[in-house]
Parts: structure tokens; C-alpha cells; sequence
């Protein structure tokens, strides 16, 4: 039988998708790539901020239509969407057969095969579900993979919906993510990002002597050809022992993720961050320098409830002083389930903007002043397409998947650049986000 997944939200969410598509080819099914040909649909959904839960629903109700002009049979709507808002959205959506939570994927086949009934909507608890780790999966490009360390989290802020949604945090033993990423690098993956809700708070619930920098360096040690990056930091959980390790291991990517979320003092209480304007000064300080080259990216709301023109300002001069490398700047999103929808003084959505987009400007500049220190380097960059005869598209250590810019490369040997090869390549230009170069 043939089954269409759509994977929505993160990369986790990604994870989630390509583990439960292994169950499923373990079954006899066969992943297609084309939804007209599929007998069953699965919709992997994400529902963190209230864009994304709208995006969820467009997806099912266009898919949706294949039940009439293809061979779909059922259609399956798993993840976030269904568990945090369980029977509502079945009412609301009566063209999907069966709702599971992110505690359901291992009733996935079930509901495929027909054996729970039209309507179901299951949601077992979280936390209590088996950690999806080890498996021998199929990422979408062989040459760069994500690698999902951790489920749930331990923290509470305010406008996050996530422990509610994916339990606390559960690490995963490091044999079984050595042996998964062992099994990505045998497939031919050149580049593993790894993944959680807090990656660097990997280990803290599993005893001494297990710990972020640890795991790094054991991962490190699998290949010395395969780059090593992680995404979903947190500046409380942040050692800078992590900084050594980096240093020690050329395959690890200076590239440090670390989401702030804001600098103002009083929005971070409010948002339940513990940590200040001061203790962000310091440990960007302290990553630039012992690594000086290191490239850093974070990310921020605007317009979170009491945010005045005062806290905007001092985000804005920790932007300006930090000179981020990356920076993704999201508006508050609101709903009525979460603890910061209490909060007083909520920012009209026009300021809110206006406070995005300036910010985005900052950023902008900072960003084209940051990639100058490029220009005529040789850097090694990993191929992953060929948009024309002669060009490449790739990225440098310095440049995450899917999130940051790119690096053009015009390829000058007459022999074409396969995707996941890592060529040398000298940067001859630099634009706001990107890089340009070509092949030593």
C-alpha cells in the first residue's frame, strides 16, 4: 500500500515524520512522493503559534481532496494540532478519519490499516510514550540530516504551548543516537544537525557524567569528514565547555544557536526566561572570544505583552553590540491557552510590526557587515543543488540549513559537483544573507 506524508513545523517535526515512515516501510507500505497515488494521507501537523496551526489546516483540507479525484482511502492527522486541540478540531475538520497526538505515533499503522474507527482522536500522555530513537531512518537529502536528541522540555515559559504538548524532557541515550547518526553517515550524510526543544540541556536527566559537550565529542569522533551543528540552544543551559569541544574538533561547526527570545529585563520575566540583559552580554562575549570566528544566531519576539519602547530599544542595542550573525525575528503570537494571554498591556499588532520591520533592517545591515569577512577566503562549502549549468548552491559551516543564506558557487571544472560533495570554494562577494564564490 502507498502512504503520502506532509511534514509541517520543525525540524523535529521532520524526525518525527521520517522515524514513523520507517515503521511504516517495516509494515510493507511504500512512501510516495505524489499524493494522487497514495491509498492513505498522513498530515504530521504543527500548531506552536497560531500561523502555523492555520497552515496545518489549509494542508489537511487540500489534501483532503484526494479522497475524491486520487486513491486515497485515509486520511490521518497526527502531531501537535490534534493534541492541543483534541476533540475541537475533529469537529472542525470531519474529512480526516483519525486524530493522534504527538503520544500516538506508535498507532500510526492502526490507523491506516483501518483497525481504529473513523473519528478516533487519541491522545495518550506524552510523556509516558517510548522515545523514537536508534532507528535506521531515510532523510529527504542522504547528504544532510537532522538528529532529534531529546523530546519535550522542562521549562515554563509564558508563551510556550510545547511541555504542554510533548511532555518534559526525556534525553536519549547517547549508544542509541551514536548508532542513529552512525546509520545517517553510512547512508551518505555529509552534515547532521542535531535537534530537541533545548539541545543543550541534552543529558541533565540522565545521571552524572552525561552532558551536551560530551555527546558533541562522541559524535565528533564518528567521522572526521562529517559536519556536526546543533540548533535549538539555550543561553541558561549554554557551558562553555561546549566552546572547548568545538575548538578541539574541526568537523564540528563554529555555529552556535541560541535563541534569546529578548533582551529587556522585565519582558524576559515576564516571558519566564531567567536569565538577563547582563548574563546575554557575557556569554556572547564569551563564545567570540574564544572563538572569534564563530558564526551566531538567535531569535526574538516582538510586541510581547509590556514590551514598552524602552525594552524594544534595549533589544535592539544588545542586537546592535552582539552583531548577530543570523537573527529571525517573529511577532507574538496570541492565544487564549497560554499563560502570557493573561498578562496586561498586550502591544497593538501595529506597533508590533513596525518594531519587526525595523529590526529587521538593523539586522539587515549587520548581517552584509558580518558576511564582508568573508571575501577572499577560501571556505569549504557542502553542495546540495545545481540550479543552473554552472552554478551550485551550497553552504558554508557558518550557514544552517533551511534558516540561513546560501553560498553560490560557480563550479570552474568541467567535472559537475555532486550534492552532499564539501568543495573548497573562494568567496569572491558577499550580499546581506548570501555568499558568492567559486571552486579553487
Amino acid at each position: 500500500m502507498d502512504v503520502y506524508f506532509a511534514s509541517l513545523g520543525c525540524a523535529r517535526n521532520q524526525v518525527d515524520s521520517e522515524i514513523m515512515c520507517q515503521q511504516l516501510r517495516q509494515r510493507g507500505w511504500q512512501v510516495v512522493d505524489d499524493p494522487e497515488l497514495a491509498e492513505a494521507i498522513v498530515v504530521n501537523t504543527c500548531s506552536f503559534i497560531e500561523p502555523a496551526a492555520q497552515e496545518s489546516i489549509d494542508t489537511i483540507l487540500e489534501l483532503a481532496a484526494y479522497r475524491h479525484r486520487g486513491n486515497c482511502r485515509r486520511l490521518v492527522v497526527v502531531g501537535c494540532l490534534p493534541e492541543r486541540y483534541g476533540s475541537q478540531v475533529g469537529r472542525a475538520l470531519p474529512e480526516v478519519d483519525v486524530f493522534l497526538g504527538t503520544g500516538g505515533f506508535d498507532r500510526l499503522a492502526e490507523a491506516l490499516e483501518g483497525r481504529l474507527p473513523p473519528g478516533t482522536c487519541l491522545l495518550p500522555d506524552p510523556a509516558a510514550t517510548k522515545p523514537m530513537a536508534g532507528i535506521n531512518r531515510r532523510p529527504p537529502a542522504a547528504h544532510q540530516a537532522y538528529l532529534k536528541i531529546a523530546e519535550g522540555c522542562n521549562r515554563r515559559c509564558t508563551y510556550c504551548i510545547i511541555p504542554r504538548l510533548r511532555g518534559p524532557q526525556r534525553s536519549f541515550p547517547a549508544r542509541d543516537l551514536l548508532q542513529e547518526a552512525a546509520g545517517l553517515i553510512r547512508q551518505g550524510a555529509r552534515e547532521i544537525t542535531l535537534v530537541a526543544q533545548e539541545t543543550t540541556a541534552w543529558g541533565t536527566d540522565l545521571g552524572k557524567d552525561q552532558d551536551f559537550a560530551g555527546l558533541l565529542e562522541k559524535l565528533a569522533g564518528l567521522d572526521s569528514g562529517v559536519w556536526i551543528r546543533f540548533f535549538y540552544g539555550h543561553p541558561e543551559s549554554f557551558d562553555l565547555r561546549i566552546l572547548e569541544v568545538v575548538d578541539r574538533h574541526p568537523n564540528l561547526c563554529p555555529y552556535f544557536d541560541l535563541p534569546i527570545q529578548h533582551a529587556g529585563d522585565a519582558v524576559l520575566k515576564a516571558m519566564g526566561r531567567r536569565y538577563t540583559q547582563n548574563d546575554l552580554e557575557r556569554l556572547f562575549a564569551a563564545i567570540r572570544n574564544r572563538l572569534p570566528a564563530a558564526a551566531l544566531r538567535t531569535t526574538v519576539i516582538v510586541g510581547f505583552p509590556g514590551e514598552s519602547e524602552a525594552d524594544f530599544e534595549t533589544l535592539v542595542s544588545l542586537v546592535r553590540q552582539v552583531e548577530f550573525d543570523h537573527l529571525g525575528v517573529f511577532l507574538y503570537s496570541d492565544a487564549d491557552d497560554l499563560a502570557s494571554h493573561r498578562l496586561p498591556e498586550h502591544v497593538p499588532r501595529k506597533t508590533a510590526l513596525e518594531r519587526y520591520h525595523r529590526l529587521m533592517k538593523i539586522q539587515q545591515q549587520i548581517s552584509a557587515r558580518r558576511n564582508l569577512r568573508f571575501r577572499g577566503q577560501k571556505l569549504p562549502v557542502l553542495i546540495e543543488s545545481r540550479p543552473e549549468d554552472t552554478v551550485y548552491l551550497g553552504r558554508t559551516m557558518f550557514q544552517g540549513p533551511e534558516v540561513d543564506g546560501l553560498t553560490f558557487v560557480r563550479n570552474r571544472s568541467q567535472r559537475p559537483l555532486k550534492p552532499g560533495r564539501i568543495v573548497s570554494v573562494g568567496i569572491s562577494d558577499s550580499l546581506e544573507y548570501d555568499l558568492v564564490g567559486e571552486t579553487a
